[in-house]
């Protein structure tokens, strides 16, 4: 429960690194996921092409606008310093392949101390993993570990600051100790861009003071339950963005 005397961004500010020329809805659907989560704030650091798009896209997003086309190293001191305001980072989502911008991200996963969610692209560059959920998919997990998804691997490879969450039919997550299965979802979620909303929910949950397991088993759970609450009442033809409005609706 949040003080009734609180203030904006005492619960919960996310900053989002992500998009590029070629992918600018990505790093939008993870923001305004944290957003529907309850957090206070939610912004974009993107290549100023994409960041005035997503402000185009809804004046709920703060955005800051990077420097040509993608994410690169002379944008890594600038994003660290940035991200000392905020409770968390979610970064990757839309960030593209190139291996200036992989280099960029594991400067940053090394250098932005506070909690990360780390996805999609960012899991691609091969970060060292501290502080952060980490969402992988089957094969981003083959990518990112040199072996398949299991409950063993998913423990082997997870520890307390590094919670594993295996995106899957059943998601599985793990802080090296335990594993929690998540049972929750549906076939319909196949869709693109429902992943940059688990990603977007877990940050808004960490932003607002659960620890990285907990947030990262929740966040899982709530994505799902909307994915089947969406199923129910649109069946296979809803899109990630649908999925934004039935988040408030499966938390509360």
């Amino acid at each position: 429960m949040r003080s009734p005397n609180s203030h904006k961004g005492e619960n919960g500010m996310v900053l989002i690194i992500g998009g590029s020329k070629s992918y600018v809805g990505a790093p939008a659907l993870a923001a305004m996921a944290v957003l529907r989560t309850g957090a206070d704030i939610s912004a974009v650091a993107a290549p100023e092409k994409a960041a005035y798009i997503i402000n185009a896209w809804s004046p709920d997003l703060i955005t800051e606008k990077l420097t040509g086309d993608f994410l690169a190293s002379r944008h890594v001191a600038p994003l660290v310093k940035a991200a000392r305001g905020f409770d968390c980072v979610v970064i990757g989502p839309g960030l593209g392949k190139r291996e200036e911008t992989a280099a960029a991200v594991r400067k940053l996963c090394e250098k932005i101390s506070i909690p990360k969610i780390i996805d999609a692209d960012a899991i691609k560059a091969k970060p060292k993993l501290k502080n952060c959920i980490v969402t992988p998919h089957a094969k981003e997990f083959e990518l990112l570990f040199g072996e398949r998804g299991t409950k063993a691997s998913v423990r082997r490879h997870a520890r307390g600051d590094a919670i594993v969450l295996l995106k899957g039919h059943t998601d599985l997550i793990s802080n090296g100790t335990a594993v929690a299965e998540n049972h929750t979802g549906n076939p319909c979620m196949t869709v693109g861009g429902t992943g940059d909303v688990l990603a977007g929910i877990c940050g808004g949950l960490v932003a607002q003071g659960l620890p990285l397991f907990e947030a990262a088993k929740k966040a899982a759970r709530i994505s799902g339950l909307a994915g089947d609450l969406l199923k129910k009442e649109m069946g296979c033809g809803f899109v990630a963005s649908d999925e934004l409005g039935a988040i408030p609706h499966v938390m509360r």
